[in-house]
């Protein structure tokens, strides 16, 4: 089992992000204490609306993610989540690429299929496609990151004969998609190399359109299904599955640890092979002091 740590998400829009510590701070501190990844999530131009009744600001993932590798010498940089069909996929895939080259091979490419209609419309693009695009980037990717010609035609695209270089460090990038649907299990199942489920609740999950899956039943359930799909793709090689955990009491890992590594081993029995855990702190001190105290009492 490994823990990933996502950079505190800052509600509203008082304040900003970087108050809860500079990302080169953080980034170190995750590294110093036994985390074996960082994360951070997108929104490239959420409504206004959203942020004003408690959505979360962020920085562009690819390029803190960037900043981060140059900082730090071990941990995976995840994007936790980056939205497949907001970009051009060779765009995409020329991102993903460049973390991954200069990060020395320690980028993993969260995707998903994205949710909210103000963005997709800012962003020019049609709601109804996110599936289909999303469907073109996993074909794209490893066009693209092979470093060999190709072609290819989009729905809004068609490229002829083209070629990528320089390749990415690793072959392939991990790519994990996130999301509760059978879709997506199927997407990852076929396609991926990891699963990250939702969780949030019913509010959540009905502004994303994705099922529910917050208790351990509907977990376990779904991780069986996936199993399942990967065994008819013919997959043989490990799928990794991250899953969020946000239980009560965590703010404070020193209180009450023997619950939570009860729960993580739970968690690992089921088949989970990382866990991403974050803090609401808005100060540097309070998220230093939680990523120190969360290293010491369950990854030393």
């Amino acid at each position: 089992m490994r823990f990933i740590f996502q950079y505190p998400e800052k509600k509203g829009s008082d304040g900003d992000m970087l108050d809860a510590g500079a990302l080169r701070e953080v980034a170190l501190a995750v590294e110093e204490s036994g985390f074996a990844g960082f994360s951070l999530t997108e929104h490239p131009v959420p409504g206004a609306a959203w942020l004003a009744a408690g959505g979360h600001q962020t920085l562009d993932p690819f390029v803190a993610l960037g900043y981060a590798a140059a900082v730090t010498d071990r941990i995976r940089l995840l994007t936790y989540l980056a939205v497949a069909p907001y970009r051009n996929p060779f765009v995409l895939a020329k991102a993903a690429a460049t973390v991954d080259k200069l990060s020395d091979g320690r980028l993993i490419l969260g995707l998903g299929a994205g949710y909210q209609k103000s963005e997709f419309y800012a962003l020019g693009v049609d709601l109804s496609e996110r599936n289909a695009l999303f469907d073109e980037v996993l074909d794209v990717l490893p066009l693209h990151w092979s470093g060999e010609p190709f072609s290819y035609q989009g729905r809004h695209f068609s490229a002829r004969d083209v070629v990528a270089l320089p390749r990415p460090a690793q072959n392939p990038i991990p790519i994990w998609i996130g999301g509760n649907s059978a879709l997506a299990r199927r997407r990852v199942a076929e396609r991926a190399q990891g699963w990250m489920p939702m969780r949030g609740g019913p509010e959540l999950s009905a502004a994303a359109r994705t099922p529910a899956l917050d208790s351990p039943g509907d977990l376990d359930d779904a991780l069986a299904s996936l199993r399942e799909a990967a065994t008819a793709a013919g997959r043989a090689d490990h799928v990794d599955v991250l899953y969020s955990y946000r239980a009560p009491g965590l703010a404070t890992p020193t209180v009450e640890p023997e619950r939570h590594r009860e729960a993580f081993v739970q968690l690992e029995k089921a088949g989970v092979t990382w866990i991403s855990v974050t803090t609401h702190s808005e100060s540097t001190s309070a998220t230093l002091e939680f990523v120190q105290a969360f290293g010491k009492t369950y990854l030393s």
